[in-house]
């Protein structure tokens, strides 16, 4: 006789049923494995903007981390400080980790929806079913395709972003050198003039010893004095604001030392403002312009994801009941359904609306940078005569006049107020040099990198195109071209 088991039938089928759960459970936990491993098709243009990222990262940030950044001292010239301030600025940073987290949102916009495990019983006194399953979700055709043309054009506008910030951090580098710069040139010309006042004042102070001027011209030498140890105070003083604003351009956070107050030689802006193609060039590769069509290039990919809101989507699925013997399979299959015309054309609308936006607002950049261009341009010319005049006209006749009055004051043919406002005139023009010279140097500094979007040398960019990416060689003016710059020695 055959040896009994000892297991009621119940039981028997309880265990069996078990195993064939477990069985067809495992299944489908080894395909949800499987799949985890799954990678999607890139979208066109994902592989580029992942090459260009490794490029930029390379360069950038190598290892995730800042690049040995320039020791600054006062040996250092400007483009190691744009270097620093290009690598060290934490609104660049910001805007380069944008860029980065915009790539991934490529991946993300393309991928299928994740799929999904399912699990469902029949009980009614006993479970009478269990049936685990397996559903995936497929979006309709060309919707994920068109969802990572948004993706993409996103990045690319974040890309330009980027380089925007760039620019800006370069000029504010530039802006805060300059005025450093002419800042000393005040004060040097200040100390000049206040030395030219004590010799007015040894001079009415002999003239008054003799009889020949009273004691109110000695005073008046001595208020002028006053007047200008003043104003040398206040510039000496302003020196802290513009060290702050250095300190700032370069990224150097309050509790960092100081940048130096010095640095080497000066370094003239080199822009050639004779070429008639200058304004047609800013137009073609100002990073401003190339993010706003990028914005366009967005817009009108959003446009074709509203048109595909008409596509339905599907899921399909397959589930079984363990239970059953043999297994009962149950497939599962959905389609979404877009019955809803006001909504669907709601989202044209929409889309439609922000794609016109996105064109006037490139049209609107385009009208101002050609303004921008004509006023700054303006303003370079403008400084420029007004150099020449200081220099080949003003300044050497008023250092005449003031020459002439000195002995016309010693000799008792004049008074010692034209003695003074001859002095006054030639501090004014002085001055008014410096000034001129720092407008000059301002404009041309918004010319270069924030109009024309001239990069310095060693900028973090993505290869590509020479008119939008090739930097010059240096910031460094040649000879010739630093003759130009009518700076007085």
């Amino acid at each position: 006789m055959p040896v009994q088991s000892g297991r009621s039938p119940g039981i028997q089928i309880a265990a069996v049923w078990a195993a064939r759960s477990a069985a067809f459970v495992s299944c489908l936990v080894l395909l949800g494995l499987l799949l985890v491993g799954c990678k999607g098709i890139p979208a066109a243009g994902e592989r580029a903007a992942r090459r260009d990222s490794g490029a930029v990262a390379e360069v950038y940030r190598p290892g995730s981390r800042k690049p040995q950044l320039p020791s600054l001292t006062t040996n250092s010239n400007l483009g190691e400080l744009l270097t620093y301030a290009m690598f060290n600025q934490p609104k660049v940073e910001a805007a380069y980790y944008d860029w980065a987290a915009s790539i991934e949102r490529i991946t993300t916009a393309r991928s299928l929806p994740d799929p999904q495990l399912t699990f469902q019983m029949d009980i009614q006194n006993i479970v009478t079913s269990v049936m685990p399953g397996f559903m995936a979700n497929f979006p309709g055709p060309g919707k994920l395709r068109a969802a990572a043309g948004v993706a993409t054009a996103e990045s690319e506008a974040k890309y330009y972003a980027f380089e925007s910030r760039v620019l800006e951090a370069a000029f504010e580098v530039k802006r805060a050198y300059y005025e450093l710069h002419f800042l000393e040139e005040k004060i040097r010309v200040d100390r000049q003039t206040l030395g030219l006042l004590v010799d007015l004042e040894r001079l009415a102070r002999s003239q008054n010893e003799v009889g020949k001027v009273t004691l109110q011209d000695v005073l008046r030498a001595q208020i002028e004095q006053d007047r200008l140890r003043t104003e040398l105070a206040n510039l000496t003083d302003s020196r802290h604001s513009f060290l702050a604003r250095l300190k700032a351009a370069l990224g150097l956070r309050p509790n960092e030392p100081d940048p130096p107050e010095s640095y080497g030689a000066f370094e003239p802006t080199s822009l050639d403002l004779s070429s008639e193609k200058l304004l047609e060039t800013a137009l073609a590769r100002s990073p401003r312009l190339k993010g706003m069509e990028a914005e366009v290039q967005m817009a009108q990919a959003a446009v074709a994801v509203a048109a595909k809101a008409r596509t339905p989507d599907f899921s399909l699925g397959l589930m079984a009941d363990v239970k059953m013997n043999p297994f009962l399979y149950r497939p599962l299959a959905t389609v979404s359904l877009p019955v809803w015309r006001d909504k669907v054309a709601a989202q044209m609308a929409e889309a439609q609306a922000l794609k016109r936006s996105a064109e006037a607002r490139l049209s609107a950049e385009q009208i101002a940078l050609a303004l921008e261009f004509a006023e700054k341009s303006f303003l370079y010319r403008e400084a420029t005569r007004k150099l020449i005049l200081l220099r080949d006209q003003l300044l050497p006749k008023a250092q005449e006049s003031l020459e002439v009055a000195r002995i016309a004051y010693l000799s008792g043919q004049l008074d010692f107020f034209n003695l003074s406002d001859a002095q006054r005139t030639l501090l004014m023009f002085e001055v008014d040099q410096v000034e001129a010279l720092t407008q000059r140097e301002m404009a041309l500094a918004e010319l270069s990198l924030v109009t024309l979007g001239r990069f310095p040398a060693g900028a973090p960019l993505r290869a590509g195109p020479a008119a939008n990416r090739v930097a010059p060689a240096s910031t460094q003016a040649s000879p010739a071209e630093a003759g130009k710059t009518g700076e007085v020695k």
